[in-house]
């Protein structure tokens, strides 16, 4: 359900008239970027700033900057940026903290990554011990500094100043404002040539026009010691690049441009994504194998991409230095076998270089073989385990400034490594045991779709109700899981193989229930009864008052005869059009069956006395529609949806095309449960490939939902809000139209800008759903 700012009266009241206005001016953007918890820390850091007593204007900056801190990286941002002022709060003044809030879009935006962010943050809160009289003129100049530093640039170039004034207030505020000779002369020493954040949006159109698919692009969180910064590395399916990169200089050769580098760390990177798997066997292998087999697989991967696309491998060359009489240390060594493996015209004769030329050369025909990188590089380690050269991981590299450090090879995805289980990634086992067995050592007597096992007897043994243990006691899925895509509105790309479907059985309750509904609904199966009567007829349909018909209307024919005589202007429409007409339509039933569809409705009662809740009220309308379709003779399904974060979307068939609407169906809707979370989109992708697959010529898609798509691991309201407008955006380049009825009296504030301005239906009062859905059905497909 949506938040109203109305529900935050006593806080409004609190902030005085100017912050007030200033916070319902920017509601409409916070909405769109805070979940309702991230609303609650808006507000409640709002009221808390206030009641510091340092004025109003802190309070205001506050709550302009807030949501386009969010916007930008997220709202985690927004409680750092808080907590960092109330530490500030007693060592500086108001009129600072301010100017840190009003700035802080500025560093978000430039900075292009939380935990850079946090960095920033932290560094000014360093300084402000340090050089108090800093902080206010560099943040007056802050979009000056990170338009040519990275965050490390600007630690070094903010430490410079107060070691050189630290005693010297007057010389540190010319300093820290830009004005002196000494401040222009070291932002000119830690400039860096291109930034991350200045062409990240260039790189991802590049890798995209490449590959054809979406990338993930993020800066590297900084370069405070040093001016090198990291390497790039492949993490989470992200992509992480320097937030600078130098033209690249080699002596005797043309300097490269910053940004070719970029795309060169880009391409490489991406082309590991493409091609590269984890490696089965990393604990197995020592860091001298790892290094030899990542030089391989690099070059695996660079072989691949450069044969589809051959501009590559000039850029790759020239930014891979190599002396062949650099010596025996490793780290040359390694750039040397790197330059051979992709340069056909080097010339190396140093035994390691050779061996791994003529190995990799020998394997060409493998280059889609993963394993074949791990067979090269263990032959190779045994090589140089002979030249008798100490090997150092930390210190002997190779010095190629593009290529990524190859974690991704060796290290399990973060948050999957601790994981016992995640649904749908394993494949459910099905065990024999004895009966012993199972009544003494069975875990759960009562198994799902999700168990991981499943222990079924040899023979049949019947419980007291005369249903079997086998059928009972875990029932096979009903698919494997299934893999859909996710559209991210900020960076505009879509991410592939994003969210896990998994079909489930549906849970059956008494049939009873449902017959029940539709005693108690008489009057209004009757009403039903003779829209159903008024629908198109199928068959054979004459069409009067046509020009160009198939036989001719003698009476029409006859009055405009008569108009001639008169000297009026006849009607020529006297033809008659004979046409075969048919009910073609097929249409699914879409149910949200998220946590808040147990919240009671006020104002409608069950069959107990007892308010009936939003769920109950979906269950009649569910048994109240499919009569009436059952009645109509069109093929409809029903189903449902929710959600446990993007690797569990729980989708369930209540009926099918095919299947009749029986007591077998009716007992389904009757066991409808609500748990969990709604995420829209994936449901919306899979009903219409459902749909998608009947031959009927109309593909309606009906949902019925109580509230805005959300999900557990999703802190931007906005992302699934666009990401449910992009799935109805496909269905309807399908052919399948879609129509939402919304049970969320606030919903016409997003509800439109997913399904369009004639799609869908908000209901203010819920308790007539029963009534209306069928009679919308009727109307929608007259």
């Amino acid at each position: 359900m949506s938040i109203q700012l109305a529900e935050y009266n006593d806080i409004l009241d609190e902030l005085g008239e100017q912050a007030s206005d200033v916070l319902e001016a920017t509601w409409h953007d916070a909405v769109r970027v805070f979940t309702p918890r991230g609303l609650e820390v808006y507000i409640q850091g709002a009221a808390g700033l206030k009641a510091l007593g340092r004025g109003t204007d802190l309070v205001v900056s506050f709550i302009e900057s807030a949501p386009q801190v969010a916007r930008e990286l997220g709202e985690q941002a927004v409680s750092e940026l808080l907590s960092t002022a109330i530490k500030m709060y007693s060592k500086t003044s108001a009129a600072v903290l301010s100017l840190l809030f009003s700035t802080a879009p500025v560093a978000a935006r430039r900075l292009g990554e939380l935990e850079l962010f946090k960095g920033y943050l932290g560094l000014l809160d360093h300084l402000l011990a340090q050089a108090p009289r800093g902080i206010r003129p560099m943040l007056e100049k802050i979009d000056v500094l990170l338009g040519y530093l990275t965050l490390g640039g600007l630690r070094r170039w903010a430490m410079w100043g107060v070691s050189a004034h630290r005693t010297d207030f007057e010389a540190q505020q010319l300093y820290f404002s830009l004005e002196s000779p000494e401040a222009q002369a070291v932002l000119q020493q830690e400039r860096r040539g291109v930034l991350f954040v200045d062409v990240q949006r260039r790189l991802i159109m590049y890798l995209r026009a490449l590959w054809g698919r979406d990338f993930f692009l993020r800066p590297t969180s900084g370069d405070f010691e040093t001016r090198a910064g990291y390497r790039p590395y492949i993490e989470q399916y992200f992509i992480h690049l320097p937030d600078a990169y130098d033209d690249f200089r080699e002596e005797g050769a043309e300097p490269v441009p910053a940004l070719l580098v970029y795309r060169a760390a880009a391409a490489h990177s991406a082309a590991h994504m493409v091609h590269s798997r984890l490696d089965p066997e990393a604990e197995l292998t020592t860091p001298m194998q790892q290094m030899l087999i990542g030089l391989i697989e690099d070059a695996r991967v660079e072989a691949l991409a450069m044969r589809a696309f051959p501009g590559l491998r000039p850029l790759w060359t020239s930014l891979l230095p190599a002396d062949p009489d650099a010596g025996e240390a490793y780290g040359p060594l390694f750039d040397r076998v790197a330059r051979a493996l992709i340069d056909a015209d080097y010339r190396d004769d140093h035994r390691l270089v050779t061996m791994a030329r003529e190995r990799f050369g020998a394997a060409s025909d493998r280059l889609e073989d993963p394993a074949m990188a791990r067979e090269i590089g263990l032959a190779l380690a045994d090589e140089a385990a002979t030249l008798g050269l100490d090997f150092n991981p930390r210190t002997d590299l190779p010095s190629n400034a593009y290529r990524d450090d190859n974690r991704h090879l060796w290290q399990v995805p973060e948050g999957l490594e601790d994981a016992e289980y995640l649904p749908g990634s394993e494949t459910q086992v099905r065990k024999y045991v004895s009966l012993m067995e199972m009544l003494n050592t069975l875990d759960v007597e009562f198994a799902g779709d999700d168990a991981q096992e499943v222990w079924v007897l040899p023979t049949e043994l019947y419980d007291d109700d005369g249903v079997t243990f086998n059928e009972r006691e875990g029932k096979e899925p009903i698919s494997s899981p299934i893999h859909y895509h996710e559209w991210d509105y900020q960076t505009q790309l879509e991410r592939p193989l994003w969210t896990t479907l998994l079909e489930k059985h549906p849970k059956s309750g008494d049939v009873d229930d449902i017959d029940a509904i539709l005693e108690r609904h008489k009057p209004l199966v009757r009403r039903l009864k003779y829209l159903i009567e008024s629908m198109q007829p199928q068959g054979v349909v004459r069409q009067r008052k046509v020009e160009d018909g198939d036989d001719i209307d003698l009476n029409a024919a006859i009055h405009a005869m008569v108009d001639i005589r008169m000297g009026q202007q006849p009607d020529p429409r006297f033809g008659i059009r004979t046409r075969l007409q048919l009910r073609d339509l097929s249409v699914v039933l879409l149910i949200d069956l998220s946590e808040s569809t147990n919240d009671p409705v006020r104002g409608a009662l069950g069959d107990d006395e007892n308010e009936m809740t939003v769920l109950g009220l979906a269950r009649e309308a569910a048994a109240l529609l499919a009569d009436a379709l059952a009645k109509i003779g069109d093929p409809f399904a029903i189903h449902g949806f929710d959600s446990n974060g993007r690797h569990d979307v729980e989708y369930y068939r209540f009926k099918d095309f095919d299947a009749p609407y029986d007591d077998k169906v009716k007992a389904r809707l009757a066991g409808m449960t609500g748990q969990l979370s709604t995420r829209m989109g994936t449901a919306l992708r899979h009903a219409g490939t459902l749909l998608g697959r009947r031959p009927s010529q109309k593909k309606l898609l009906l949902l019925l939902t109580d509230g805005e798509p959300s999900d557990n691991d999703v802190r931007d309201p906005q992302y699934l809000r666009f990401d449910a407008k992009r799935a109805v955006e496909e269905l309807a380049r399908k052919g399948i139209h879609t129509f939402c009825v919304s049970l969320d009296p606030h919903a016409d504030e997003y509800v439109s800008r997913i399904f369009g301005a004639t799609n869908y239906m908000v209901l203010d009062h819920v308790a007539r759903l029963p009534e209306k859905l069928p009679a919308l059905y009727v109307g929608l497909t007259k």
